[in-house]
């Protein structure tokens, strides 16, 4: 039987259902797996991308943990790819990697004002509210009006995180500092601007549903973007998803409003257009929009302005590059033919291959990866006559690597350490974990060290 040792880059959602679906695969190949990490934990963006207060949606966990505990696949975290091992060594103990390095910063929005002071992405909030070990622990949460810029999850998530009450936080897992944080900040009102109407959004209905739930928060909507045109009546009546949350939003509009002490406002057809202030972030200009008949927006020439203190885009993320692998900096994402690898040329690029959104883009959901990895694996396993002939492929010889090196890399036992740490922290408190946020706390917990 012909033997494949295959590497993948990043231990998320994306990476672990490529290795888990190159297991299970039958094509008379005998498949030996090294997932490698730059984080001391696996699983990207579902442990750091998702808000604390989802634990639903974390579920997913449980089924990502089922296919590292299995023992099929080897982890290696708190491997940087570029710098602790590179595609060169990759070459040689391997025939084939795949890069499932995702997409993890924000993309850019390009308006007059946008980098002030005051400015953020989304994406750096999210990774300090979840904890990561590579983000500073301190927020500058100072700001009593906010504007949030965008129409997904991601939008609804920062804007949630923001104007929730701490205590309501409690039962989730966010780290100390998060805590700390959110407890000093004086946000009152939270904008959130989307340039299309309430039936065009991207958020999903559950989102929407636990959002109207979240307590002493007024959801302000307006009744000037409740003008539906036909294009919007339809997507009511014929999608299912729409015509929820449409029912969700219609709720809102008869709810009573002024008695909370924090609120959540929703502006539709409000396109940004400039951040403005002197020396920071002091007010949000936008213009007011409308259908343009085909499911779109155009402008009005009608300006607005709102006083806010502090900006989140939270309009995509986009991918960064890879060191030695081929990348296209206007779309973020490595080129690619079905997850197998081009050059610049055009030409497919033996043994290197992609998966996830770093292969197609930061859209879809989480489960839509699993598709995705199963068309890239399908390659993998019938381009033998692409892979690599490396000159080290027993499967000691990376950890001989490593080890010269001076990798302090973590496995899955180390994870099921840092786990139980993160386990035991919040017993006391009676949460079922505290996130720990430092990277030498991590490592050192999945090392077996004295924590602290």
């Amino acid at each position: 039987m012909t033997t494949l040792r295959l590497a993948i880059v990043g231990a998320g959602p994306a990476g672990i259902y490529a290795a888990d679906i190159a297991k299970k695969a039958d094509r008379g190949v005998d498949v030996s797996i090294d997932l490698f990490e730059r984080l001391p934990a696996p699983y990207g963006l579902v442990r750091y991308g998702v808000a604390p207060d989802h634990p639903r949606i974390k579920g997913i966990i449980g089924a990502l943990r089922e296919v590292l505990d299995g023992g099929a696949v080897r982890l290696f975290g708190n491997v940087d790819f570029g710098t602790d091992i590179t595609l060169e060594d990759l070459q040689q103990h391997y025939h084939a990697v795949i890069f499932a390095t995702g997409s993890i910063r924000d993309a850019d929005l390009d308006i007059p004002g946008i980098d002030l002071p005051g400015s953020y992405g989304a994406a750096d909030i999210v990774s300090w509210y979840d904890g990561h070990p590579d983000v500073p622990r301190e927020w500058p949460l100072e700001a009593a009006e906010i504007a949030v810029i965008g129409n997904g999850n991601v939008a609804l998530d920062v804007a949630r995180m923001l104007v929730k009450h701490p205590d309501d936080l409690m039962p989730t897992e966010i780290p100390a500092n998060v805590e700390a944080g959110l407890r000093s900040s004086p946000a009152t009102d939270v904008h959130v601007f989307g340039r299309r109407g309430p039936a065009n959004v991207k958020f999903t209905p559950l989102e929407l549903r636990e959002l109207g739930e979240v307590r002493d928060v007024d959801m302000v909507v307006h009744d000037e973007d409740f003008e539906y045109d036909e294009q919007a009546r339809t997507a009511i009546a014929s999608n299912k998803q729409v015509m929820v949350m449409d029912r969700i939003l219609q709720a809102w509009r008869k709810r009573e409003v002024g008695h909370a002490s924090r609120r959540l406002h929703f502006h539709w057809w409000a396109r940004p257009v400039e951040i403005l202030g002197d020396g920071r972030v002091e007010a949000i200009r936008w213009e007011r929009t409308e259908p343009d008949g085909v499911g779109g927006a155009r402008g009005t020439g009608e300006f607005r302005e709102q006083a806010v203190q502090a900006v989140y885009r939270a309009v995509g993320y986009f991918g960064s590059a890879v060191p030695g692998v081929p990348f296209d900096p206007l779309r973020g994402v490595i080129p690619n033919h079905e997850g197998q690898v081009l050059g610049d040329d055009g030409a497919l690029v033996p043994g290197v291959y992609a998966t996830g959104w770093i292969k197609r883009g930061p859209v879809g959901l989480i489960g839509h990866t699993k598709s995705d990895a199963m068309e890239t694996v399908e390659h993998v396993l019938t381009d033998q006559g692409m892979w690599w002939t490396p000159a080290h492929p027993d499967e000691q010889s990376v950890v001989d690597l490593l080890r010269a090196r001076g990798v302090r890399y973590t496995t899955v036992e180390g994870w099921h350490l840092l786990d139980a740490h993160e386990l035991a922290l919040g017993e006391p408190a009676g949460r079922t974990r505290i996130k720990v946020v430092p990277r030498d706390e991590m490592l050192a917990a999945s090392l077996g060290e004295p924590v602290g």
